[in-house]
């Protein structure tokens, strides 16, 4: 039963990190546009796209994936524990009261 719950909530967690960081990409991506009036630059490692674009563009796009995917697999956990009355395989309490 505990090798088929880590299973389940491998995949539950890997589909909501990977949607959410598909959703914050797009949203990244239409944010950009509007603010600097252009497309995002495909690649930042390109000579030719401008090294504060490049950076910039890292940073946000970093930040903006790393979030979403925290929140996703907070929300996941949070389902996941209400589903089966205990935490995931793998995720451990901090020393935080609850």
């Amino acid at each position: 039963m505990a090798k088929d719950s880590s299973k389940i909530w491998t995949v539950f967690s890997l589909v909501s990190a990977l949607g959410a960081a598909a959703l914050a990409k797009q949203a990244l991506d239409r944010m950009w546009t509007v603010a600097t009036g252009k497309q995002p630059p495909e690649n930042p490692a390109d000579p030719d796209v401008e090294i504060w674009e490049a950076v910039t563009w890292a940073v946000a796009s970093g930040v903006a994936v790393g979030i979403a995917r925290m929140l996703a697999q907070r929300k996941a956990a949070s389902y996941y524990t209400r589903s089966t009355g205990h935490l995931p395989p793998d995720l451990q309490r901090d020393d935080q009261k609850a």
